[in-house]
């Protein structure tokens, strides 16, 4: 039984819940509505009646309705996230048993096709989703043809024409909206759904393609009607009291530009062009705004005024210079990165960290699993990478040469990761991984130490299963075990460990003494890996959207009732839309930079302070600072672990492949989390056995690394 205060934060916590739930359902219904003649002529008419005042006009009511609701929804959830960072303690003290009602829904219901690997969930938001947008076209398309009054000799399918390219416009509209949510890393929306922006980009991609496909249709739906109408000359059109064609047209291009590189053949092979195309969204964004009124643009606004807010903050982040302890190379051509890192940084397994690593590349960032336990380990970050692209290539041999670098200069963002873990709610934790997909089963096992080992609770059986080309691989084995542990401590958890090697019929010569280690020179002016807004970073968030907001609403009613007012009186015939899109992007712009500003230096004298406590400790010995002497500790422990702990529950079987429907089938206990991390052929296996019924007990996640 949890304390009162435990039970007065989980009340609080289930009425907030159930707030978020009648907002999101009321902001739902609105846009069901939206293509009906009862919400154009009847509800829309009262709220702008009721909000189409000297401070706002038109804007006013999308506002209310569309904007609002969302950035409400995001304060809440913030606050709800503050108080649920308990939660995995609680768990942890408590039997962590609790099943989840809908586990059988989060199974996969695809396994192989355009969408690749869907739950029941997500295909049954997808269904809904595209059944939204079948609505709304075939009901604005219904109500727009049955008015239609050809004008000047304008045919009929021409009008028709006209009318429907409008309407795709509307419905490309509608997947805007959403398209921003999932790219948001430091969202406060996905984890109140169970989600990680990691998990939802595969969201961003389907709705992305929506995107483009209607706003391609709605261009050029107009250069036909204004070919066939002899109106060529709107192609050129900047209007100013009326919709700019030139703006739309500059923003489909930009968008053409971007999706063209989105293909998978392109973004795998060519990740470079890919990347730096998709930056192309800035001028689709930019002239989008431009195109249409600032009014009807409020109805897309949220999503993207929270994708502002969190790539603000990971810009004054990445300003920052982080600290490298150490780097160890292994022979698999895989690299461990060790950072130095504030206590007050905490995150959760399979969290990921962006990395950009300026002597290679100013521009590209890449993510890269966290492998540390911030309980075990909190004064040190690590992440692995393995050589495999040009960026990781090209790092690998930087620090793999005979003269290596004594600094490494880098810049982090993040880590980002799940809200909450869910592993003890398992009997049994099967884990199967290709290669370096290891590195994310890495990170749960050290948290099951922790659990096991602070706690003293009951943590599920473990069965990790590794498929590696060559014995070479084996040496990734030795990251299992924390930096700072012992190798002990690993024999808290009920572990067995299943190595296939593919590639060799018989073992190899031990590549284990190739393993080295290199030491960085700490520099002045790097400083420990730290959170952007503090220990309190739900609370800070929801601070900058809310007052971010407010700060905007005050600013653009006061231009509008003493600038703009006194001129048009609401005729919007003055001035133009491209200038009221313009002011409104300025001014949301300042206000998010002003307020996100000044809560990251609210929390930089904290961040300082513990940054001055680990250089004072590291100052404490002369020849060598206290995390190196631990780390070189660790060395001695790990390279003895192999003929220890964990060589005595390992495995190693040569020249074949796991048998995986057998493996999972004969798994005992009620509940039996399944996790794949690797190859896309892997995960579809996996996902097969999961989906197909031979065994009820299975439940199946998998972790994608498809950036």
């Amino acid at each position: 039984m949890g304390s009162p205060s435990h039970k007065q934060t989980d009340m609080l916590r289930a009425a907030m819940r159930l707030l978020i739930i009648l907002i999101l359902l009321g902001y739902l219904m609105l846009w069901f509505m939206m293509p009906t003649n009862t919400y154009r002529h009847i509800w829309l008419r009262h709220v702008r009646n009721k909000f189409n005042s000297a401070y706002f006009g038109l804007q006013g009511a999308t506002l209310v309705l569309y904007s609002f609701p969302i950035l409400l929804i995001a304060v809440l959830g913030c606050v709800y996230l503050h108080l649920g960072k308990r939660s995995d303690q609680n768990d942890f003290q408590s039997d962590g048993r609790k099943r989840s009602k809908l586990s059988k829904w989060k199974n996969p219901m695809i396994v192989k096709g355009p969408l690749g690997i869907v739950s029941g969930i997500e295909l049954g938001f997808l269904f809904m989703f595209v059944a939204l947008l079948i609505w709304s076209l075939s009901t604005y398309l219904h109500n727009g043809f049955a008015t239609i009054t050809p004008e000047g000799g304008e045919q009929v399918w021409e009008a028709k024409l006209d009318n429907a390219s409008l309407r795709l416009g509307l419905i490309g509209n509608i997947c805007l909206a959403v398209l921003f949510f999932p790219v948001t890393r430091g969202s406060s929306v996905l984890p109140l759904f169970g989600l990680t922006s990691e998990s939802s980009i595969k969201h961003h991609i389907w709705v992305g393609h929506m995107v483009m496909m209607f706003f391609t249709a709605h261009g050029v739906g107009y250069i036909i009607y204004w070919a066939a109408t002899n109106q060529l000359s709107e192609i050129l059109k900047w209007g100013k009291a009326e919709i700019s064609n030139v703006a739309g047209e500059l923003s489909l291009l930009a968008g053409l530009g971007l999706w063209a590189t989105t293909l998978s053949s392109i973004r795998r092979k060519m990740f470079e062009l890919f990347f730096y195309t998709h930056h192309l969204y800035i001028l689709f964004m930019i002239f989008f705004l431009l195109h249409v009124p600032i009014s009807f643009a409020c109805i897309s606004l949220p999503g993207f005024y929270l994708f502002l807010v969190d790539r603000y903050l990971r810009f004054l982040q990445s300003r920052q210079r982080v600290r490298s302890v150490s780097a160890r190379i292994l022979p698999c051509e895989t690299l461990e990165i060790n950072f130095s890192k504030t206590p007050g940084l905490s995150y959760n397994p399979t969290s990921v960290l962006f990395v950009n690593v300026p002597s290679i590349s100013k521009l590209q960032w890449h993510p890269f699993t966290i492998t540390s336990n911030s309980n075990l380990e909190s004064e040190m970050l690590s992440v692995v990478l393995k050589s495999e692209g040009s960026w990781s290539k090209k790092l690998y041999q930087m620090l793999s040469s005979p003269s290596s670098i004594d600094r490494l200069e880098v810049s982090v963002e993040g880590p980002y990761g799940p809200a909450s873990t869910q592993f003890l709610r398992h009997d049994t934790l099967v884990m199967v991984s290709g290669g370096s997909g290891i590195t994310p089963f890495i990170s749960i096992i050290r948290e099951l130490i922790f659990a096991a080992t602070t706690y003293k609770c009951k943590t599920p059986q473990v069965i990790l299963i590794c498929a590696f080309k060559n014995s070479s691989y084996l040496t990734m084995l030795q990251l299992l075990l924390p930096i700072c542990g012992t190798p002990s401590a690993i024999s808290n958890l009920q572990l067995r460990i299943e190595v296939y090697i593919t590639r060799e019929k018989e073992p190899s010569i031990n590549n284990s003494k190739l393993l080295r280690t290199i030491w960085f020179k700490p520099h002045p002016t790097d400083a420990p890996v730290s959170a952007i807004l503090g220990p309190r970073s739900w609370l800070w968030l929801g601070a900058i959207i809310s007052s971010s907001f407010v700060i905007f609403l005050i600013i653009i009613g006061l231009i509008t009732r003493y600038y703009i007012y006194p001129i048009d009186h609401n005729t919007w015939k003055v001035f133009s839309y491209s200038f009221r899109s313009f002011l409104n992007m300025l001014v949301i712009c300042i206000c998010i930079a002003m307020t996100a500003s000044a809560a990251v230096l609210r929390n930089k004298k904290q961040n300082e302070r513990e940054a001055n406590q680990i250089q004072n400790l590291e100052g404490c010995t002369p020849t060598r600072s206290s995390p190196e002497l631990r780390l070189d500790d660790a060395e001695r422990e790990l390279e003895s672990l192999p003929h220890q702990s964990i060589v005595q529950d390992t495995n190693v079987h040569y020249g074949r492949r796991p048998d995986l429907k057998s493996i999972l089938v004969d798994c005992k206990g009620s509940s039996v989390g399944v996790l794949v991390s690797g190859p896309k052929k892997m995960r579809h296996e996996i996902a097969t056995i999961c989906s197909s019924g031979l065994a009820s007990n299975l439940h199946f996640e998998f972790i994608s690394f498809s950036w």
